[in-house]
């Protein structure tokens, strides 16, 4: 459990930590930056547009974080009858977080790239190890956000190219009954140890490591 290395490596789980408020803040706030460039004023009437982490943090998420490993931020409210776009704004919104995801993966593997052309450093060293936590803590927020299943922002893009009304039912049920399938398919994975999701995010991973 992430919690164990509090004890066991302290400066490894603050650097966990921070790489985690960092991402999470940044996905947050590129939900609420997007929307409010298409016209919405929910999310910074709330407090969201901005990069505090104190804004996105969602407690009980950040808890679970701590205690097993998964958890989540406080969700941007966003009122699509506000957007500039009726059909794309809530695509375009939700998507803006995992992009911002993919700028930090972009932009931390250049400093690690930089830092390995031009310093001497062992892979154990704490500052590399914090890049490298921002670099897979990103790619994963990124992936696992972009899963089509409400209430990740993959299921905006699905509900927005399922815009006839015959798939007005199949929206309703997967918006009811999505959080439960997700929190299942988690656990299913977690207790009988499949490792789908692991298999997925460490495919990836090593995928992007292979720029930097």
């Amino acid at each position: 459990m992430p919690i164990s290395l509090l004890s066991d490596n302290p400066l490894f789980f603050l650097a966990w930590v921070g790489a985690i408020l960092i991402a999470l803040s940044t996905h947050e706030f590129a939900h609420a930056y997007a929307s409010y460039r298409l016209g919405d004023n929910t999310a910074k009437d709330m407090g969201r547009l901005t990069l505090n982490p104190l804004a996105h943090i969602d407690w009980l998420g950040f808890f679970m974080l701590l205690l097993v490993g998964f958890g989540w931020g406080k969700p941007v409210m966003t009122n699509p009858y506000n957007l500039k776009y009726k059909k794309w704004g809530m695509a375009v919104v939700a998507l803006a977080g995992p992009l911002a995801n993919l700028i930090n993966i972009i932009f931390f593997g250049v400093i690690l790239k930089l830092i390995g052309a031009y310093l001497i450093l062992s892979p154990d060293n704490l500052l590399i190890q914090f890049i490298n936590l921002l670099i897979i803590i990103n790619t994963i927020l990124m992936i696992f956000n972009l899963f089509p299943i409400p209430p990740l922002d993959g299921s905006k893009l699905l509900f927005t190219l399922l815009d006839k009304p015959k798939y007005e039912e199949l929206k309703a049920r997967l918006s009811t009954q999505g959080p439960l399938i997700l929190i299942g398919l988690i656990l299913l994975d977690n207790i009988f140890g499949i490792g789908i999701f692991s298999a997925i995010f460490s495919g990836i991973i090593n995928f992007v490591y292979r720029f930097f």
